[in-house]
């Protein structure tokens, strides 16, 4: 099944992020290993950690009337 959710907030963000790696039976060390950063990196964005990059992208989206959605499959997917 395919979900499209609207992302209104750091912490909608990393709920989003965390479901979708978590589906996809990957842990934070293997995600962070695979991009090159921090386990702590990742788990900082899915817990929606502040920072100045997120304020600015969701002010930017808030004044410019912007929806950000994401839009992602529900059912177990295969890890590659």
């Amino acid at each position: 099944m395919r979900m499209t959710t609207k992302i209104k907030d750091p912490f909608t963000l990393g709920q989003i992020l965390q479901q979708g790696r978590l589906q996809r039976g990957i842990s934070q060390r293997a995600l962070a290993n695979q991009l090159g950063i921090s386990q702590k990196w990742v788990w900082e964005m899915e817990q929606g950690k502040p920072g100045l990059l997120m304020e600015r992208l969701f002010m930017i989206l808030e004044k410019t009337e912007i929806t950000l959605l994401a839009e992602f499959d529900t059912e177990d997917v295969p890890t590659t």
